[in-house]
């Protein structure tokens, strides 16, 4: 770095959690809304849950190794591989999802072993994102179920990090380093 004292320090010093507040907050606001106006424009689900804690991890903790890029891409990468295994292995995508049709057993199953599979994924490999926890929810209990949407989430998690791995750096902000 130049010298020059990152934006989210600077805003910090001054304005105390007011200042982390509008640094996490605006940039979040202006992340989620890119990657919505994509979803608005193709008329595919961009935006789903497990994107919120993401954007939030990365603006209001941009320090911890949850919020790593590389966390974040494998982290929902494993979760979103599980929810798919889960989902086609317990025989979910015969089913309508958990929220419209109600709870089955398969889902309950397919639910259960997908978090427990990218649990213990991401802890053996040392890249904590605890959001894909909901991501491997959101497909293994049918909430969005089709391989467009599969795509489409992929997508979105690639956007939505390079937004903030971005907008983090561009303002001066460094996130983790891969050697924590």
């Amino acid at each position: 770095m130049t010298g020059r004292i990152p934006l989210l320090e600077r805003l910090r010093s001054a304005r105390g959690r007011l200042g982390g507040g509008l640094y996490a907050g605006g940039l979040s606001l202006l992340t989620v809304a890119v990657v919505g106006l994509v979803g608005l424009v193709t008329h595919l689900p961009w935006l789903f849950p497990s994107l919120g804690p993401t954007v939030m991890l990365f603006f209001e903790s941009p320090d911890q190794p949850a919020s790593r890029p590389v966390n974040t891409l494998v982290g929902h990468g494993v979760g979103l591989a599980a929810g798919v295994a889960c989902f086609y292995g317990f025989g979910v995508d015969g089913l309508q999802s958990a929220p419209v049709g109600g709870l089955t057993g398969s889902h309950l199953a397919a639910g259960a072993l997908s978090v427990a599979v990218t649990t213990f994924v991401l802890t053996r490999i040392d890249l904590p994102h605890p959001p894909a926890g909901a991501t491997t929810l959101i497909v293994s209990l049918g909430i969005l179920h089709t391989p467009v949407h599969f795509v489409t989430m992929a997508a979105a998690v690639v956007l939505l990090t390079g937004i903030g791995w971005g907008a983090n750096l561009l303002l001066g902000t460094r996130p983790a380093s891969g050697t924590d």
